[in-house]
């Protein structure tokens, strides 16, 4: 009679390879989820998927069809971090385990589940490439499928027939199952972008809270530095955390649209959008849809809508609502943000942004900060979040002069302009004479001529101010 230790025992051994399979599944999952988020969220956000017969059968044509339908179907839930990491970890799995029956067809048990394991560590680390879609995913497992079927055939020129036949079908149903930049043959997780791809997903969403937390001062990028300005901004404290992170100079004010950097074109007219520029916000959306890996994307479609809205131009709103009404995911978005359906909130947050708007057409480069922020505020003086913007871009450039012309003490609130306002004096009359100035018509509180004194003694304990980074980032 077996004792119960042993039945545990036997119970593992028997199903030995069903238990490291259920692993490598749980790990997977594990990954994606807590570890990956949103590394799938981007994936999705980059794509479009429609109910809709006539968009299908324009769509998925030609070689590869039914990779790119099946990669697409489930891109579109990619949205939701538990969903998203199910269907990854389910889809590895599952063509690890169709490698392990190929293989069994041939050798024994122990080498069979070798192999297989080895093509799952493959699979996974393709799916954590920066740049990878999941068609390519989807194609190996085809092909790997059609192979298996193909083995189960009997005899040997019946097998070597249906193989030739069955690849013949991969072809035109999976395509190429390797691209250069979205199937590379090797994938590794970048976790800093991962962390940048968060901060984005997060801006877009207007989780302000979240990308304040997810902000990393060791994460030295511009678009770190520029999500956590904007969220800071949204959460009118642009200037008193402005120097709480290392700035590089303006350039972590502001990203710049071009075309060799995809992810940045997106995050570029965020800023635009809020601040109430929707020329360069529909810019940024339009040159990130194009240089996306399938030149389409629900994120941007979705803030086209919005800028159109915004713009009064409802033509071209509807169409891109119409597009996302024939989605699963944002169906009742567009329907709700339709003309004529919005409730309350959405007309008073529509008419917010309309207040903020430029009301001057400008012919320059989207680089031309200062002449932009100024086109905002000539439109309305009291968009704070451009004021602010304006402020801080001329501080981090080291204009005092152009600084102190903008600069109003009896509106902009912060020490930072108060240092500022600090630094210029002292540039204008040195330290003997600076004592006969009267501080409070420069907005200047006693607490922070203090803090200047404190600061010439111990300048390290005060690397959160301007004195600070006027000093020390010039170089």
């Amino acid at each position: 009679m077996m004792t119960k230790t042993k039945e545990p025992l036997c119970f593992i051994k028997k199903h030995k390879y069903l238990i490291f399979s259920l692993l490598a599944f749980v790990l997977a999952f594990s990954f994606f989820l807590f570890a990956y988020p949103y590394h799938l969220v981007r994936r999705e956000q980059q794509n479009l998927f429609l109910y809709d017969l006539a968009y299908i059968l324009r769509t998925y044509q030609g070689p590869g069809f039914v990779s790119r339908f099946l990669g697409d179907f489930l891109e579109q839930f990619f949205c939701f971090k538990i969903l998203g990491a199910l269907l990854v970890s389910t889809l590895l799995t599952l063509t690890a385990v169709i490698v392990y029956y190929i293989f069994r067809s041939f050798a024994g048990k122990g080498f069979s589940f070798t192999v297989a394991l080895i093509f799952y560590a493959w699979s996974f680390s393709r799916e954590t490439g920066n740049t990878f879609i999941t068609q390519y995913t989807i194609a190996v497992a085809g092909y790997l499928l059609f192979i298996y079927a193909a083995l189960r055939f009997k005899g040997t020129v019946l097998k070597i027939s249906s193989l030739i036949v069955f690849v013949a079908l991969g072809i035109w149903f999976f395509g190429n199952p390797y691209h250069k930049y979205y199937g590379k043959l090797v994938g590794k997780p970048e976790f800093e972008n991962e962390k940048l791809i968060a901060m984005d997903v997060e801006t877009f969403r207007e989780n302000w809270d979240k990308v304040l937390d997810l902000a990393d001062d060791g994460l030295l990028y511009n678009e770190a530095c520029y999500f956590q300005n904007l969220a800071s901004a949204m959460k009118g404290q642009l200037p008193d955390k402005l120097l709480s992170r290392p700035q590089n100079q303006s350039n972590g004010l502001f990203l710049f649209v071009n075309e060799v950097t995809p992810f940045s074109n997106g995050a570029a007219g965020e800023l635009w959008y809020h601040l109430g520029n929707m020329t360069l916000a529909d810019q940024s959306s339009m040159v990130a849809m194009q240089s996306s890996p399938k030149h389409t994307g629900a994120r941007f479609i979705q803030r086209l809508a919005m800028i159109n809205l915004i713009s009064e131009e409802y033509g071209a709103a509807e169409k891109y609502l119409k597009i996302l009404d024939k989605t699963l995911v944002y169906h009742g978005w567009a329907r709700s943000m339709m003309p004529g359906r919005q409730n309350d909130g959405t007309i008073e947050k529509l008419n917010d942004y309309r207040s903020r708007l430029v009301k001057k057409d400008r012919v320059a480069p989207g680089n031309h900060y200062y002449l932009l922020l100024k086109d905002l505020l000539e439109a309305n003086p009291n968009n704070l979040l451009a004021r602010d913007y304006l402020l801080c871009f001329e501080l981090l450039s080291f204009d005092l002069e152009t600084f102190m012309r903008d600069y109003d003490p009896s509106e902009d609130k912060s020490h930072l302009y108060q240092e500022a306002a600090l630094v210029w004096l002292n540039i204008q009359y040195g330290l003997r004479k600076i004592t006969d100035v009267n501080f409070e018509d420069y907005g200047i509180s006693e607490e922070t001529v203090g803090r200047l004194g404190r600061f010439y003694k111990y300048p390290e304990n005060y690397k959160d101010t301007y004195w600070y980074y006027f000093t020390y980032a010039r170089d």
